[in-house]
């Protein structure tokens, strides 16, 4: 028997996209080589992997911080750093072990690599594994390549599903995440912090649970329009800085006819968001937390306290894959006007400035990589 089945149409050698502590970016040949996945070894895959020729990367807003202060928290990149984890592909080769996936399958990767053996693991709350590899977060090398080895367990079917939706299965999973966890239901009244990526899915969850009233709010009037045409019924709030964060609550219960949310889903992190967000809320309200912020803030404790507010938050997602890519194919999420600019993985850097830059207007940037397949 074979190592491993394969494609042979492959000519473009792998590509990724690196950062380093000195805060550069560029693009170069990277890992697995052309030589090996021209062979269908993949670098000898091991039992259960895969090779897929990744297609579309979306650029997280983790991958503009890694590259700019080059940590997040106690994750640093202290060598060179393949950056991406928003990704989806075509298979190229299979290890003769894998007997759900062949080459020539459109595939979303799954970027997080887990020991299968810790608590969090056997209970099913993976994202929580305390031997987590999740692919983009130093020290391990990132899904931004033409060609990467993956296990196949990790890699999802997605039919005749775009590479860029398939891409944005990631981002959808964060919200997803946060859906479930905070618990938002039919006729909630929500305030979504933040209309970035992740707080755009998120209106898009809301308004497909049946949420309402909804407010957003964001610092950028143009990223509220974007939010005005992707759910007409949502409330757009621009914030303003000069408030202090129970004003600026007031102006936001204001913004919903009067209505306090019974959750607040912040997902930007920023303290005086998370803030703003506690104060919003009603008597036994909930704040969820999706953003990712400094390591230590300030919170209104009090205000916790007197209204029974639950304060509650979330890292990275777990079982999401599957619900997302229903969700995307019966068309109860559609997420491709989120998509404003895109790239080929050679002008990757040229990607990055504009996803970096806030007066270059964009949402979510694509940076796609094509094979001879």
């Amino acid at each position: 028997m074979s190592a491993t089945t394969t494609v042979e149409t492959i000519s473009k050698p792998n590509i990724g996209v690196f950062t380093n502590p000195e805060h550069k970016l560029w693009v170069e040949e990277s890992t697995p080589n052309l030589d090996s996945v021209k062979k269908g070894k993949g670098e000898d895959l091991p039992e259960g992997w895969v090779t897929v020729a990744i297609k579309s990367t979306g650029i997280c807003g983790s991958d503009i911080h890694f590259w700019h202060a080059g940590a997040i928290g106690p994750m640093v990149v202290t060598d060179n750093h393949i950056l991406g984890h928003e990704s989806a592909g075509v298979i190229l080769a299979t290890h003769p072990s894998v007997t759900h996936l062949q080459p020539g399958d459109r595939v979303a990767i799954e970027p997080g690599l887990i020991c299968n053996n810790c608590e969090q693991c056997l209970t099913g709350r993976y994202n929580g594994c305390e031997k987590m590899r999740f692919l983009s977060t130093p020290p391990v090398d990132g899904l931004l390549r033409r060609y990467v080895n993956h296990p196949a367990i990790w890699c999802h079917k997605i039919g005749a599903m775009t590479y860029e939706n398939g891409a944005l299965l990631e981002p959808l999973s964060v919200a997803l995440a946060g859906m479930e966890r905070s618990g938002v239901s039919l006729g909630d009244s929500v305030l979504i912090c933040g209309a970035g990526p992740i707080g755009l899915i998120t209106l898009l969850c809301c308004q497909a649970a049946g949420a309402c009233p909804i407010v957003i709010t964001d610092l950028d009037a143009g990223r509220l329009s974007h939010a005005a045409k992707l759910c007409p019924r949502a409330h757009t709030h621009l914030v303003d800085t000069s408030l202090s964060p129970a004003d600026s609550a007031a102006a936001i219960v204001a913004a919903a006819r009067g209505t306090k949310p019974a959750v607040a889903l912040e997902c930007t992190g920023v303290e005086s968001s998370v803030a703003t967000a506690i104060h919003s809320v009603k008597f036994g309200g909930k704040v969820f937390v999706i953003g990712v912020g400094k390591p230590n803030m300030s919170v209104p404790f009090m205000r916790l306290s007197t209204q029974e507010i639950d304060l509650r938050f979330q890292y990275r997602y777990c079982n999401t894959w599957p619900r997302a890519i229903r969700l995307v194919q019966d068309g109860v999420i559609d997420m491709a006007a989120l998509v404003t600019h895109r790239f080929d993985i050679e002008d990757a850097v040229k990607a990055f400035e504009t996803s970096g830059d806030v007066k270059s207007g964009a949402i979510k940037v694509m940076i796609q990589s094509e094979v001879d397949t």
